[in-house]
């Protein structure tokens, strides 16, 4: 019988080695996040086992950089809406990070249409890569299908999860509202938790005679405002301040924060001062991500004479009914100067003063009836001139400013855009753009083929075409082979992601070129190109716009092509 020739793959040279110069490590983040049911219950996760967790996986990758670690502690994973996410996020933006790593999706957030817009398109668009560690997630890797990664089913539980969770905590925290008991995590200003008993409150002897003389000057007929300054004049504590410094938080934003007419006018109104547990006057749905809202009086938890009252009921009438005179009054001044016009604040949430960074309050102006404007103040400086220098700017002349700086922006960027669009049509851009995707599909055709012999391996050893020591050296080999093949394209590709922000693609070139034909200002075009306006004490402006380092990066692309 004729010997069956033998069937060992050999291990044939490729047409042309692939070189490629050390890649670069990922600029990787890890993100951690701690949700409030989940805090302090037995073999719940942690803050420090996370981070533990995500340093020592991302100090065992060879290809990735540890940047920094971003952490929000007590922060639902329903929205996305969280401090320490958006200053992540921010740093993404700028290109400082392009790999973020989690413990797992949970921690991610439970949302399943937010986290797979993240996944889906943000992430991609902005050449993220995102790790899920203990789920093995990893995006660089995922399977996928033509309904995009393979994951919402785990996404969809976590979202029921937390839906289910936070419907059993409310209902819980229902049932002690009714019985009288304190659910808050501080007591209020003027009173402190019982050492005996959490759910109870008891006078803080500190706070208390405070709380007795802001009723007792509003009583007189003060103005709240001038409240205010009596007490940071003083040097008093405003709530939050006190809880900074007496240790009870330890966010940084608490400290120093001083008396103003919003936290008096809510100190003034609260019934629990009567010595009547009042809860619910505000509500939030977590499993929604909906924001914090006021709820009607109607709908308050009222528990009568459960703790010792600060200020009597005489007392506490008075200032209601002051109060109620003063919103009359207010309202019936509502429409006065209607007749005149008005116009919307397309400026909203972008004003910030440069000393405190509060944002500025748009007031509406009317001169004898015949004349209107509006003007941007420090609120800071109003409630007390020495917290922070005076500052403002009348909304017209604002209007100008902000309007010149973006036209020159838009010109800008219709130039650049020119220059770039000459600069990926010359030919030695092309050829090199060529020779990228030549050796993207160099290495695939590489990864293919050791891919092929690999799976082949197996049969030709249960047929006895190889013995056992030649079967587990080829397979290390073809295995060895792919892992490098597959590094060098997932390289190649992020290379290629990243060449899109020196083309017309580049985020700086689509956010300001799409406003050239606008010749007036509106909200969604200041909303869209500028982060931030600062107003200085000189009535200095500031402009923040958006995509700097997409605008620097193509400033440095297009100076080396001009040295090159």
């Amino acid at each position: 019988m004729a010997r069956t020739k033998r069937k060992v793959n050999p291990i044939a040279p490729a047409a042309e080695p692939v070189r490629e110069e050390k890649a670069e490590k990922y600029l990787t983040a890890a993100y951690v996040r701690l949700s409030v049911e989940d805090s302090g219950k037995k073999g719940a996760d942690t803050i420090e086992g996370q981070k533990k967790m995500l340093s020592d996986f991302i100090s065992r990758r060879d290809d990735m950089e540890l940047v920094d670690i971003w952490c929000d502690n007590g922060e639902t994973g329903t929205s996305f809406a969280r401090p320490q996410f958006e200053a992540m996020m921010e740093k993404v933006r700028r290109g400082e990070i392009n790999c973020i790593v989690v413990k797992d999706l949970s921690r991610f957030g439970r949302n399943y249409k937010e986290t797979g817009n993240y996944l889906e398109r943000i992430f991609p668009f902005l050449g993220v890569r995102f790790i899920a560690v203990t789920d093995n997630f990893d995006t660089l890797t995922a399977e996928r299908n033509e309904n995009g990664y393979i994951v919402p089913l785990k996404n969809i539980i976590n979202e029921a999860y937390s839906k289910d969770i936070s419907k059993k905590i409310a209902s819980s925290l229902s049932s002690k509202q009714k019985r009288g008991d304190f659910i808050g995590s501080w007591a209020p200003y003027g009173y402190s938790k019982s050492p005996e008993d959490g759910h109870k409150l008891i006078i803080n002897v500190e706070t208390a005679p405070t709380v007795r003389q802001i009723f007792a000057w509003r009583a007189e007929g003060i103005a709240v405002v001038q409240i205010a300054r009596r007490l940071n004049d003083a040097g008093i504590l405003s709530p939050s301040a006190y809880l900074y410094k007496s240790g009870q938080v330890k966010t940084e934003k608490y400290h120093g924060v001083p008396w103003h007419t919003q936290i008096l006018k809510s100190l003034l109104s609260h019934p629990v001062y009567l010595g009547h547990m009042v809860q619910g006057r505000k509500r939030q749905s977590f499993y929604e991500g909906a924001k914090q809202i006021h709820t009607l009086e109607t709908e308050w938890a009222v528990v009568e004479n459960t703790h010792e009252p600060i200020i009597d009921q005489r007392t506490f009438d008075a200032v209601q009914k002051l109060a109620r005179e003063r919103r009359e009054e207010y309202n019936s001044r509502l429409g006065k100067f209607d007749g005149m016009g008005g116009s919307g604040n397309i400026f909203k949430r972008l004003v910030y003063c440069a000393d405190c960074k509060r944002p500025l309050v748009r007031y509406k102006n009317v001169s004898h009836g015949k004349k209107l404007w509006y003007n941007f103040i420090c609120p800071t400086h109003a409630n007390d001139p020495r917290a922070c220098p005076k500052k403002g700017i009348r909304e017209d002349k604002l209007t100008e400013i902000v309007k010149a700086a973006i036209q020159k922006q838009v010109a800008l960027a219709a130039d650049m855009e020119s220059v770039i669009q000459g600069i990926n049509n010359s030919p030695t851009f092309c050829r090199e753009v060529e020779q990228a995707r030549s050796r993207i599909v160099h290495a695939k055709r590489t990864l293919k083929r050791c891919q092929s012999l690999y799976d082949s391996l197996y049969q030709n050893y249960v047929e006895g075409l190889m013995n056992e020591d030649e079967y587990i050296s080829l397979r290390e080999h073809y295995k060895q082979q792919a892992e490098e093949a597959q590094q060098i394209i997932s390289n190649l590709e992020l290379e290629e992601a990243n060449g899109r922000q020196y083309t017309p693609e580049n985020l700086f070139l689509q956010a300001f070129t799409q406003f050239q034909s606008c010749a007036e200002l509106t909200g969604d075009m200041l909303a869209a190109l500028i982060d931030r306006i600062y107003i200085d004490g000189n009535d200095g402006v500031e402009i923040v716009f958006r995509y700097r380092d997409e605008y620097n990066a193509l400033c440095d692309f297009i100076e080396r092509r001009a040295a090159g």
